[in-house]
């Protein structure tokens, strides 16, 4: 094999000479090859032209990856890339195939030059998206990685980490982005705490150190609000019925003599209008009355008469007066939130114990920013602390408080409604005949009530927890089932279950259970009505050697408290209104 390719190797540098020397003494001239013979001069044009081409391609590479610069060690071969090499036998038989220094000229014909190669590429890149058809991407959010479900949450970079603590002091770390609002983290908390989401739970911003706390809004950013709190400062997670009761009892929240716009209507303006008014940004309703305020770096107190409107918080520097020259700036809405103060009346020597707080949103830890506030009742401290939540969100709250509702109306029909325990779903039923019929009497629902629990204790038969019939037990299923339910909450002292009910809201309903501190055997009802906190005893009485318990001395008599509490739930009995809303407490 080595022997043919030099055999072939000579005849083609023999052809080559042979043609050379014709070319250079003029005597070849252009003739018809006959079809036996074989065109040497085009044979030996081709090689070399497809050699060249073959050189010429790696050597623009090799531009390419220098930066269009030659490297020195292969300048002779990208200069005469035709011949192929074959060590020093090439160079003993031809001696006059050396290569020389090239010229210009050669050199741009023998290849392109570096700076045409990258313009060339250049151009390539710039029309080749043009020539190229359109073909829409079918899958742009597996493509893109913002708007991948799965890539979007990893590479995304804005992610920050808070911590939510429960009522019973757990706390779960929850991972968000920066645009989550505090409904939304409520709504998450809700699904991983297995809890039914009535619309009532909310964030609570608690300040320890400076005794205050607030319900964040729905809308709010909770990044933004974390940024702006102090280290020793937290999140809870913890139901709030009154967070927009306003928006369906507006009277009960606005008293005729503090809203100085229904005065000059003589209080005929329906409760409508009286939101409407809030709501709108051209009106201005005024909220007006007296509060105690505490002077900066002093522990005493001054009363003062108050305006409240969309530019701030005014106090009058002459009695009554509206006059501008006799008001005085305390506090604008915009960068100022308003908290409940927590401390207690004689942490700050306070008039009275309903006592509030204006913050402004910069301030972490400074009590000499805060403005103290102190109402003369729950009442006129619930109005003032309301109106400015309304004076300064408006129509916001009123979305935020129309959009679970909204989201009800476009479910699909064929969705499961979810059971609400409220006066409105709940009637008095009799199923003793054919068909069921509402019990619209009242005492006609209460006698049925009674033989419903009869013959509910006939069938049970008193069974233990252990399933067998036994005598009357401590340790028997109807004292020991309503541990079991949300609104019980064991040994609490009364003052505890006032602070759960002030902090859930204080609605008409709003109602817990708990043991009593006088008598062992008995338990406690307490029941907010009218912004006023009760109590009502439930005491056990012994009947044909069965256990009862009952609120009015044994008038109304129940097998347990579960029994008790679904009748109070459907009618008011002896309480002054019926059992609406459940004190919970969830452990994240």
């Amino acid at each position: 094999r080595h022997d043919r390719d030099r055999k072939d190797w000579f005849l083609r540098q023999e052809n080559h000479k042979a043609w050379s020397a014709h070319l250079h003494a003029g005597l070849l001239g252009p003739r018809r090859p006959d079809h036996d013979d074989v065109d040497l001069e085009q044979l030996v044009n081709d090689m070399n032209s497809s050699m060249e081409s073959g050189y010429s391609t790696q050597a623009d590479t090799a531009l390419l990856l220098n930066n269009g610069h030659v490297p020195t060690q292969h300048h002779h071969q990208l200069m005469h890339p035709a011949f192929p090499r074959h060590g020093p036998a090439q160079r003993r038989h031809n001696p006059h195939l050396q290569p020389s220094p090239p010229s210009k000229k050669n050199l741009r014909q023998s290849q392109p030059m570096h700076i045409q190669a990258v313009r060339c590429l250049k151009e390539e890149q710039l029309l080749r998206p043009a020539s190229m058809p359109a073909i829409p991407n079918p899958f742009p959010e597996l493509c893109s990685p913002a708007g991948s479900p799965v890539l979007g949450s990893i590479l995304t970079s804005d992610n920050c980490v808070i911590k939510v603590w429960s009522e019973d002091g757990a706390g779960k770390v929850v991972e968000i982005p920066a645009d989550m609002t505090a409904r939304d983290i409520c709504q998450l908390l809700v699904y991983k705490s297995h809890c039914l989401d009535d619309n009532a739970w909310t964030l609570v911003e608690h300040h320890p150190v400076l005794g205050l706390e607030r319900c964040l809004e729905d809308h709010e950013l909770v990044v933004q609000v974390q940024a702006s709190m102090g280290s020793d400062s937290k999140f809870l997670f913890r139901k709030n019925y009154a967070k927009y009761e306003f928006f369906r009892n507006p009277l009960n929240f606005f008293p005729e003599q503090m809203v100085a716009w229904c005065q000059d209507t003589d209080g005929s303006i329906p409760q409508s209008q009286l939101l409407q008014n809030f709501l709108n940004s051209s009106s201005c309703p005024e909220i007006q009355g007296y509060l105690h305020l505490k002077e900066p770096g002093r522990k005493s107190w001054k009363k003062l008469y108050m305006f409240l409107r969309r530019s701030g918080l005014y106090f009058s520097t002459k009695g009554t007066s509206k006059e501008p020259r006799h008001l005085q700036l305390l506090s604008d809405l915009e960068d100022s939130n308003i908290f409940t103060i927590i401390t207690g009346r004689k942490f700050h020597n306070a008039p009275t114990d309903y006592q509030f707080c204006i913050k402004p949103s910069k301030v972490t830890s400074d009590c000499k920013e805060l403005k103290m506030l102190c109402a003369e009742d729950e009442q006129s401290r619930t109005c003032w602390m309301t109106a400015f939540r309304l004076l300064k969100y408006g129509i916001v709250l009123y979305q935020s408080y129309n959009a679970p509702q909204q989201r009800k109306s476009n479910l699909p029909p064929f969705t499961a409604p979810v059971r609400s325990v409220s006066e409105n779903s709940l009637v008095a039923m009799d199923f003793s005949g054919r068909t069921g019929r509402v019990i619209d009497n009242p005492v006609e629902a209460q006698s049925a009530a009674v033989e419903e629990g009869q013959t509910w204790r006939k069938r049970s038969q008193r069974m233990n927890v252990l399933g067998s019939p036994s005598p009357l037990h401590p340790s028997s299923l109807s004292t020991v089932i309503h541990r079991t339910q949300v609104w019980f909450h064991g040994r609490i002292m009364r003052e505890e279950a006032h602070k759960m009910i002030i902090q859930q809201g204080q609605v008409d309903g709003l109602f817990l259970l708990r043991d009593s501190q006088s008598n062992p055997k008995a338990f406690v009802l307490t029941l907010c009505h009218h912004q006023k906190i009760k109590h009502f005893q439930i005491l056990p009485c012994e009947e044909d050697g069965q256990v009862f318990f009952s609120l009015d001395d044994g008038a109304t008599k129940f097998t347990d408290l579960i029994h008790l509490v679904e009748f109070y739930q459907l009618n008011r009995g002896v309480l002054p209104c019926k059992l609406k809303h459940p004190c919970t407490a969830v452990a994240l």
